[in-house]
């Protein structure tokens, strides 16, 4: 009997090979499916490893960072002392495809932290012409300049104390049209699955409550009535209308909190707490934004309407952020016409390029009238960065930031002396003048960046 089981194996495995050597430009895959196949051949473009097929049809690359951060912080004068340190603020595994010229997708991970975060997973479609495309996943709505550029080409180590109003990334549809001096986005967006908590809060809202998850309706229009090789001028417009998200742990409510342009020092001195009772969000901002060669300039103003339920007063938030920089070695801004951004620099020297960077931004999160206090802030901020390739990039930012007295991160820091000499974590108690209540303090932070 095992000497006819064994013929019988045998004969199947020769048979299989007969079959082999028939077909052999057929490959069946693990699902049992006959597959074609293409030749890919490997490259380094620009340090990035990607795999292509001859026709240019079949692409796939990775896409990875890191970012090792350092700060030291001048707190002599604060009421809060803060802890010099170090981290690794960003470590980012991405593969990328496009597959068919047509369609794209993107798995990107975040290792920052001791946890994984999801960052873009989305899939996209590009028709022939180029000049439209629509995704849908996990990815940054079409709203602000600043927070849509990607950190590797950000001019500062962190974005503005403004962007902490724009939404990003979001599950959701998002439909693009380009055109050489216009730009067009409009999409629909649901909840943010980034974080743990934010799918947690999510699922139990859905599976207790049986809630909705709430949406946005985002929108940007950019016109350029300038731009070729050298220069541009970039004049921007963003909406978004929202209601209350189920991935936040309170419901029907908004909460705005952001540490002051450092991820290092981990205190939030910027906090609303929840704003309750809330219907929707209208978010509006303006762009004006531009280069010549070796010369830029950004700019944005956000401002946030938030709706409450019949009852309760409405809230009103805003801030802004104004940014010029030189490259000193003759190198050049370039613009990505297609997202509306700034995108990588052209360095002006095989040996590198040096850029001197300043800006000035400004929050408010208080509104007196509806009795929110989350605090006001300001900052200067002067960088050089050196880019030493295509790769590599060294930064180092000095910021002087100067907190407000309702800056009191949710009365959990203090923010002046009350009438007995005391610290005091109430603004109302606060005795000290107008320009000296709120933690001001200057910090240096430096980072060293890979990209490949």
């Amino acid at each position: 009997m095992k000497n006819k089981f064994y013929t019988l194996v045998v004969a199947l495995i020769l048979y299989s090979i007969g079959l082999t050597a028939q077909e052999e430009n057929v490959t069946i895959n693990q699902y049992g499916q006959k597959v074609n196949v293409v030749e890919l051949s490997a490259q380094a473009q620009n340090g990035i490893l990607s795999f292509e097929s001859k026709d240019k049809r079949i692409k796939f690359w990775l896409d990875n960072r890191v970012y090792f951060d350092g700060g030291i912080y001048f707190d002599n004068d604060t009421y809060n002392p803060i802890g010099n340190g170090m981290t690794i603020r960003r470590a980012r595994f991405a593969v990328k495809t496009r597959i068919n010229k047509n369609w794209y997708g993107e798995i990107d991970l975040d290792f920052a932290g001791a946890v994984t975060e999801m960052k873009d997973m989305y899939i996209k479609y590009t028709n022939d012409a180029g000049d439209f495309n629509i995704k849908g996943g996990h990815f940054k709505e079409g709203f602000s300049m600043e927070t849509t550029t990607t950190s590797r080409y950000v001019t500062f180590m962190e974005r503005s104390l403004a962007s902490k109003f724009s939404p990003s990334r979001h599950l959701g549809f998002q439909a693009n049209y380009m055109k050489e001096k216009f730009l067009f986005i409009g999409g629909i967006h649901f909840n943010t699955q980034g974080e743990f908590e934010e799918v947690e809060f999510g699922q139990d809202a859905n599976k207790k409550e049986g809630m909705d998850e709430g949406y946005s309706l985002t929108g940007r229009a950019v016109f350029r009535p300038i731009i070729d090789n050298e220069k541009f001028l970039h004049i921007g417009f963003g909406a978004s209308y929202r209601t209350p998200k189920t991935d936040l742990e309170v419901p029907n409510s908004y909460r705005f909190s952001t540490r002051s342009i450092s991820a290092i020092n981990r205190k939030k001195y910027l906090d609303t707490d929840d704003i309750l009772n809330v219907d929707s969000r209208t978010l509006w901002n303006v762009e004006l934004a531009g280069a010549y060669k070796n010369i830029m300039f950004q700019s944005e103003y956000i401002n946030t309407d938030i709706q409450r339920t019949e009852g309760f007063t409405d809230v009103n938030l805003n801030g802004f952020y104004a940014q010029a920089g030189i490259l000193l070695k003759g190198g050049k801004y370039n613009y990505n016409r297609n997202e509306g951004e700034f995108t990588q620099v052209t360095r002006g020297s095989d040996k590198g390029e040096l850029e001197l960077a300043f800006r000035y931004d400004y929050i408010d999160l208080n509104d007196e009238v509806a009795g929110i206090y989350g605090g006001g802030a300001d900052a200067y901020t002067l960088g050089l960065n050196y880019y030493f390739n295509s790769n590599v990039k060294l930064m180092l930012n000095y910021s002087y930031l100067n907190h407000d007295r309702y800056a009191n991160g949710k009365s959990k820091l203090y923010v002046g002396y009350d009438s007995s000499g005391n610290l005091t974590k109430d603004y109302a108690e606060v005795i000290d003048a107008e320009g000296d209540a709120g933690d001001d303090y200057g910090q240096l932070q430096m980072r060293i960046e890979i990209d490949f």
